[in-house]
């Protein structure tokens, strides 16, 4: 998985590939629960096992981006649906400085969802085993 990961990222040239690396590192680094995997040959970001967000470049723009896997459940400015049910995606230009504040803001959001939904399920569960 490591080598088909850094083969993802070794594809592209500078700024893009520097981007990708810096934004990996960022989500890694964000929480120990935050593993990376491989699927649809493209990296895709898991919290507890659970798709949470992954990287990939717009067809149409050509712009990279990363696609929130909840991102409808949180309400940020800078996310686009697109037409997307449950994906919002926050574009970035790679010759700008990376947005770190604004990435970090919407990824304490969307972890804070996925811990209250954790807890909901598991409210939900205690509260079956009782009937």
């Amino acid at each position: 998985m490591v080598a088909e990961s850094n083969n993802y990222f070794a594809r592209y040239e500078e700024p893009l590939q520097g981007l990708f690396l810096f934004l990996r590192k960022l989500i890694l680094d964000k929480d120990p629960n935050i593993t990376q995997t491989m699927k649809y040959q493209m990296p895709f970001f898991c919290y507890k096992g659970k798709i949470f967000c992954y990287f990939w470049i717009h067809k149409k723009l050509g712009m990279p981006y990363i696609g929130f896997m909840e991102g409808s459940k949180i309400d940020h400015p800078d996310l686009v649906s697109e037409g997307r049910a449950r994906v919002k995606i926050l574009l970035l230009d790679p010759d700008e400085d990376i947005p770190v504040k604004k990435i970090d803001d919407i990824l304490t959001m969307l972890l804070a969802l996925y811990h209250t939904d954790e807890k909901l399920r598991k409210a939900v569960q205690c509260m079956s085993r009782r009937r």
